[in-house]
């Protein structure tokens, strides 16, 4: 790999991981929370999109219909999560199975309630 001028060993081969870690900034393994908290809003805008359809377009978009989409979408955003922070954390000795199951059973019990108690 070649490196921008400035990094690496001046041309003697190999680039090291300080090097590389320099020149992009911060390493996409410490990522993990702010892809939670990504992962988190996508959801809530899910759920603003939908709750638009329930509150001020009942009659274009029918209840049921939003429960739908909210369900499908959610699942979609999960499982987008869930292969972000497991690429990202590939071949690191970082552990987030924690926080991923949190999350993902926070939505996911939070998205139950909202198809049971909201638009109805």
């Amino acid at each position: 790999m070649t490196l921008p001028k400035g990094f690496g060993s001046g041309g003697a081969g190999g680039t090291g991981s300080a090097d590389v870690e320099r020149m992009i900034g911060r390493r996409v393994e410490n990522m993990t929370g702010l892809i939670t908290i990504s992962y988190i809003a996508a959801w809530l805008a899910t759920f603003g999109g939908t709750a638009a359809g329930y509150y001020y377009y009942p009659w274009a978009y029918p209840t049921p219909s939003g429960h739908y989409a909210f369900i499908v979408l959610t699942i979609v955003e999960a499982i987008g999560y869930l292969f972000s922070v497991k690429v990202s954390e590939e071949g690191s000795t970082k552990k987030s199975n924690g926080l991923v199951g949190v999350t993902l059973g926070g939505t996911a019990i939070g998205t139950v309630l909202i198809s049971l108690f909201v638009g109805n």
